[in-house]
């Protein structure tokens, strides 16, 4: 069957990232003089992890895991903004565990259900916004969390308790941040049920993906040799769960493969190396945070780590970087779009109210690494 232009338009529209990452490593291999063993550049461990995160969570989703916990937390809600801080806090936690992208993708579309039960649509730009705050800023806590954050873990063979120590400070202050914006919520009083509660599906399969995931925590942290974890990953899917093979996001690693391959002949050009070099030299937070904001964050962390050992600065950088510009995280794309299918969205008031708390939350998170000596 042909395919026509609409398809494939819709095809890039989707996977602009990838699309875009490939297209780079295609050209910088043809238009580099010595591009070298650019294969070698590719990462297979972490990618290795990411795709087997990847495909726990989204088994965990197949079994209506995160609908029937949003369920439990929010029944019986009486005011507004208790219901608002319950799907902030849901959305901050599940982005620890299970990425910042599977925690909105999972909880915006619930956030946007139960306002319309509500008659409350007009808040949806408000919550929606810090829910994408919460998202990245729970990310940021754990290696796990986002995929930069793995990516530098295994990269830099970061060991657990400096990552933890570099990065739970920022964490917790942004959390009280968090806490503050959502209370200025307006508040009234609200009688939310469900008339139709969704019950866990296939319970020994939620259980056997949490198996899985223990062992994925195993494997960042080391503890877990990565190649059996793969091995188990493949076979679990095979004999158990083939569907859940097709709602990984190919598109997520194909980005990174083109990424490495990018940043790796970036690198074999003396010009470009020197011009990062001196600039991440003594300045590794701003630049990465910058860099953020135009290519952002996780094709920042992979064209810039090549050129700087300071693994904390560059960390520091990319999370806190998050924060600004919609393009900063691919996670504020998403939530942006979701909320742009909406009949009724108002794109302009969400901008507005996304704009002005990421500013905020950029300048006093990057104000707090100022203030607070590093690790």
């Amino acid at each position: 069957m042909p395919v026509s232009l609409r398809e494939v338009w819709g095809f890039l529209r989707r996977n602009a990232v990838m699309c875009v990452s490939l297209a780079a490593a295609v050209l910088s291999v043809l238009l580099v003089e010595e591009p070298g063993e650019w294969w070698h550049a590719i990462d297979l461990r972490t990618l290795n992890l990411l795709f087997c995160l990847m495909f726990v969570v989204a088994g965990w989703r197949g079994c209506n895991l995160f609908r029937v916990l949003a369920q439990a937390l929010l029944a019986g809600r009486a005011h507004y903004r208790a219901l608002a801080h319950t799907l902030v806090q849901l959305t901050f936690l599940v982005s620890m565990v299970a990425t910042n992208d599977v925690a909105l993708i999972a909880l915006v579309p619930f956030a946007v259900y139960a306002l319309d039960r509500l008659g409350l649509r007009r808040r949806l730009p408000a919550l929606i916004a810090l829910q994408t705050l919460a998202a990245n800023l729970g990310s940021m806590a754990t290696p796990v969390g986002n995929p930069q954050n793995l990516f530098l873990y295994t990269a830099y063979l970061v060991p657990a308790g400096d990552f933890f120590a570099v990065m739970l400070p920022v964490t917790l202050f942004g959390e009280a941040l968090l806490i503050a914006f959502t209370h200025l919520l307006p508040d009234e009083p609200i009688a939310f049920r469900f008339e139709h509660r969704r019950p866990l599906t296939h319970p020994r399969h939620a259980v056997l993906y949490g198996v899985l995931f223990v062992l994925c925590l195993l494997a960042v942290f080391r503890a877990f040799p990565q190649a059996w974890l793969f091995s188990l990953t493949v076979a679990v899917a095979l004999l158990a769960a083939r569907t859940i093979l097709r709602r990984v996001d190919y598109a997520l690693l194909l980005t990174f493969v083109g990424f490495f391959v990018f940043s790796h002949n970036l690198g074999q050009v003396d010009a470009v190396r020197q011009l990062l070099t001196r600039l991440l030299e003594g300045h590794t937070q701003a630049t990465a945070a910058i860099a953020s904001q135009v290519f952002s964050n996780v094709p920042a962390a992979i064209l810039l780590s090549p050129f700087t050992d300071d693994w904390r600065g560059l960390l520091w950088g990319v999370d806190i970087g998050a924060f600004g510009t919609p393009i900063a995280s691919l996670a504020s794309l998403i939530s942006l779009g979701l909320y742009l299918h909406e009949p009724d969205a108002r794109p302009w008031r969400y901008l507005f109210l996304f704009t002005l708390f990421n500013l905020a939350f950029l300048v006093a998170l990057t104000a707090f690494t100022a203030f607070v000596p590093m690790p």
